[in-house]
């Protein structure tokens, strides 16, 4: 090979000399970035509880005991929706008196009113001692879906046994912890003869399970309908995660901003039958499985950066190890290999696409029977980038066959994203209320709730929807949601209840805007 030339050789040395600059420059700007960051610790509020009233969440362990066999009773009343016209009205029924008896603090109080709305869901106004203050309102829901009565580690799935500082059943995760966690600090707080000054509501729909349209719909027009405004909403959620995301160091409170839309579409093969001596190249059966196996094969879009999603791994940046904390803080250039990563496990896929689940299939009439038509079901969960319009045209693309109909059930976009910045009230009642109840948490970060809620119906009165569960979640939670083993722990229960005592506290307080600031920058 000929020697290179001088000129060659300064150029060569040269573009070496500037890759390495270039280099350098790179990992000096990736750490620099990692390691500028804050952590998302939520930090304490400014403001002054001096000469103010405080309870203190000492509960005694008669009143430990006693949270604890309201959230058993609730348990064992099967509140299951089967369908929206088909739920256990007899135990819903039963639970309003239920509530009654366990609650009688709540139910005497002079300053709260207590409704039924659609017949089994409650609404409940407690009225604060400052009419200025606005209101905010705390919602759950009672009902819950099927139980199988096999496979469970206890005899009976609504039995609420208690096992290894564990209570077992249907609804201790999904909702009904929430439902008597909020009356159970309520009734707590009573009892200390404690007068909210800010005003609340108490929303507990009977029918989320089956789309709220009995329950909390009807519970957010009734309060719409009186020209309510609300400053924030929560709901269920997402949780405190400890030990979930791999490389974080601290448990983790992520708060849901936002939750996916949904879209139920029925797709369909109508042919002509005939005996099946005589088939044609392809059935209805098989022209539809053909269009469902294209759907599988060719997944929606990966959305990874473009929804909210992304702010949770900025924020929790600083509080991964090394070497995810450089990663996550430099997402700009590593978004692609952690989008990679996240679609490789159904529940982080779920963050970064529209979803797409094969969940019914009908077809045939006869072994010998050429089959008339086949119908399948398919439920789409929106990613937050996209539209109901947007994912059907992708449907329609995908499969790609006129034979093929496709028919929207029910559809609903993606919620708008609530706000999250220093100056929305009820995100700084949140972060206090974490310090006085959960010190161990490392950060607070916004996030996506995969599955709906009845929050969504609660969108006229307010703008700052917040989607949380304060109890501490595991790996191995979960598959308990709608599935086997359902359970929370009595200790977490009691923190629940402590988080919400201290929340009513919080709220009460009335603070002044802060210089407009994103909460990581804190």
């Amino acid at each position: 090979m000929a020697a290179l030339s001088p000129r060659l050789r300064t150029a060569l040395c040269v573009a070496l000399l500037l890759l390495c600059a270039v280099t350098v420059v790179l990992l000096v700007v990736l750490l620099a970035r990692a390691y500028s960051m804050k952590p998302a610790v939520p930090a304490p509020e400014i403001w002054d509880r001096e000469g103010e009233r405080r309870v203190e969440a000492a509960f005694s362990p008669q009143e430990r005991r006693d949270l604890k066999e309201a959230l058993k009773g609730a348990i064992r009343l099967q509140t299951v929706s089967f369908g929206p016209d088909d739920q256990n009205t007899t135990a819903l029924a039963e639970f309003g008196p239920y509530i009654r008896k366990v609650f009688p603090a709540v139910f005497s109080a002079p300053f709260i009113q207590h409704e039924v709305i659609g017949g089994y869901s409650h609404l409940f106004t407690i009225q604060g001692s400052n009419p200025q203050l606005q209101p905010y309102m705390l919602i759950a829901h009672i009902d819950v879906v099927p139980a199988s009565p096999t496979g469970w580690d206890v005899d009976d799935p609504f039995s609420a046994e208690e096992r290894d500082g564990f209570i077992y059943g249907r609804g201790t995760l999904d909702n009904k912890n929430s439902v008597m966690g909020i009356l159970q600090a309520l009734e707590f707080l009573l009892r200390r003869n404690y007068r909210p000054r800010r005003s609340f509501y108490i929303g507990l729909g009977h029918d989320e399970e089956v789309d709220g349209q009995k329950g909390a719909v009807k519970i957010a027009a009734e309060l719409e309908s009186r020209g309510v405004k609300l400053s924030f909403l929560l709901d269920e959620g997402m949780f405190i995660l400890d030990g979930v995301v791999t490389g974080l160091k601290k448990p983790a409170a992520i708060i849901a901003v936002t939750e996916k839309g949904a879209i139920t579409a029925d797709l369909s093969v109508t042919m002509v039958p005939g005996h099946s001596s005589a088939p044609p190249k392809r059935t209805s059966i098989g022209i539809l499985s053909e269009a469902l196996s294209r759907l599988e094969q060719q997944p929606m879009p990966n959305l990874f950066g473009k929804g909210p999603e992304i702010m949770m791994f900025e924020q929790l940046a600083p509080e991964f190890s090394f070497p995810l904390n450089i990663i996550m803080a430099n997402l700009w250039l590593f978004g692609p290999l952690v989008s990679r990563v996240l679609e490789q496990t159904p529940t982080t896929n779920a963050m970064v696409r529209t979803t797409t689940a094969i969940t019914m299939f009908r077809a045939g009439v006869k072994s010998n029977v050429i089959p008339p038509s086949a119908t399948a079901t398919v439920n789409f969960r929106i990613h937050p980038a996209q539209t109901v319009a947007e994912v059907l045209e992708i449907v329609e693309k995908t499969i790609d066959d006129k034979r093929v109909k496709i028919e929207a059930e029910s559809a609903f976009d993606p919620l708008p994203v609530s706000p999250w910045d220093n100056q929305t009230f009820g995100l700084r009642v949140f972060r206090q209320t974490l310090l006085d109840v959960f010190p161990d948490v490392g950060s607070m970060a916004p996030g996506i709730c995969i599955g709906n809620t009845d929050s969504r119906h609660f969108t006229n009165l307010t703008n700052a929807i917040y989607r949380f569960n304060p109890v501490v979640f595991k790996p191995d939670d979960m598959a308990r949601f709608h599935g086997l083993n359902e359970r929370i722990s009595v200790e977490s229960f009691e923190k629940q209840v402590e988080f919400l005592f201290q929340l009513i506290q919080n709220s009460d307080i009335d603070l002044s805007p802060e210089p407009h600031v994103n909460f990581h920058e804190l």
